[in-house]
């Protein structure tokens, strides 16, 4: 049966996964005067856990061993490190503030090393986006005032670092095994690891009218995109990934404004258009005719340092050739329906090059 989804343009179902996600967020917000930011990110993790382990079933789809779980383990504890960190700085920094600084940690691994104009650029601009933000976008008047705000910056710029972690750790992970799977193992794992330090102070989520707003949340911010990524990780091209990925800092001040009241200042403005110029530059690359190196027939599943969100954890590997471009194939979804491509026909002459881009995506 054909999904419904597949007739909504993956770019529309991209932005609404970001807007799912930064929702989710602001109303996690409104949970930080009941419990800690850490706590509640660490309640949005296990409503995704419990969630995933029910519709995925990990246990089904793989062979799991002590090295597996380990890995899946460190890669769920390094995404919920990142979680707890954004959320800590959300408390103290505007949504859309906090997101665009986190996003430097993507961009420099994507640029890092670039040997291209293009890249050099992007890390300027990612720099000059977060000075602008971080410095001076902010009244630093007042030392109390003055010592929180370091706090957001500092904790947005460590979400980036972990983010930075999240996307070569998972990137390794998808290479060797269903990427879906090993989420829902490390989600519940890492939920485990941090219990000590949340659970705790995780009470009041156990009231009536403050159960459901938790886990909204955690459908808003995991289930939800992840869901829609399952469609548009197939569908869309890398230029358009990009592009869209550079639209998320935005996505999350207009979130920000509208449900927070938020309003950003003009260097936060300046800022957040550097950063996403930043994002956009940093996630195009220039396709070449590439093909499988020898020995290494591993799916790749991410377009590789192309900046992803935290909640789009999905597999999916570009496909190669004109007659497949914008195309992924998938390598693990949740329903586990791969789609089959038949061989084409022999044809007399030279064979084309390949155009696959030879990126993937965690």
């Amino acid at each position: 049966m054909k999904n419904p989804l597949d007739r909504v343009p993956a770019p529309l179902l991209f932005l609404i996964a970001g807007a799912s996600q930064y929702t989710g967020a602001a109303i996690a917000v409104g949970l930080f005067p009941l419990m800690p930011p850490h706590t509640v990110a660490w309640l949005r993790s296990v409503v995704c856990a419990v969630i995933l382990l029910v519709l995925v079933q990990p246990w089904r789809r793989q062979t799991w061993t002590l090295r597996t779980f380990a890995q899946s383990a460190v890669f769920g504890v390094v995404l919920m490190t990142m979680n707890m960190l954004f959320y800590i700085a959300i408390e103290y920094r505007p949504l859309g503030a906090a997101v665009a600084i986190e996003f430097a940690g993507p961009v420099a691994v994507a640029a890092w090393g670039g040997r291209t104009l293009r890249q050099r650029i992007a890390i300027v601009l990612a720099a000059f986006g977060v000075v602008a933000i971080s410095v001076f976008g902010l009244d630093w008047a007042g030392a109390e005032s003055g010592w929180y705000l370091a706090l957001g910056v500092a904790c947005a710029l460590a979400a980036g670092t972990a983010w930075a972690g999240y996307m070569l750790i998972g990137g390794r992970i998808v290479t060797e095994r269903d990427g879906i799977s090993s989420l829902a193992v490390g989600t519940a794992a890492a939920s485990v690891v941090f219990a000590p330090i949340a659970a705790p102070w995780a009470g009041p989520a156990l009231r009536i009218d403050v159960i459901g707003i938790v886990i909204a949340v955690g459908v808003l911010t995991s289930v939800i995109p992840y869901m829609l990524d399952q469609v548009t990780l197939r569908r869309l091209r890398i230029e358009t990934f990009a592009l869209l990925n550079a639209l998320l800092p935005a996505s999350a001040t207009a979130i920000g404004l509208l449900m927070l009241r938020q309003r950003p200042t003009t260097w936060k403005l300046v800022g957040l258009v550097a950063v996403s110029v930043a994002v956009g530059l940093a996630g195009r690359r220039t396709r070449t005719a590439t093909g499988p190196m020898p020995g290494r027939e591993r799916t790749r599943t991410r377009p590789r340092g192309a900046p992803v969100t935290p909640e789009h954890p999905g597999a999916g590997q570009a496909l190669g050739g004109p007659e497949h471009s914008g195309q992924w194939e998938r390598s693990g979804s949740l329903d586990g329906d791969q789609p089959r491509h038949s061989p084409s026909p022999a044809v007399e002459g030279p064979a084309p090059e390949s155009n696959a881009p030879g990126q993937e995506r965690p």
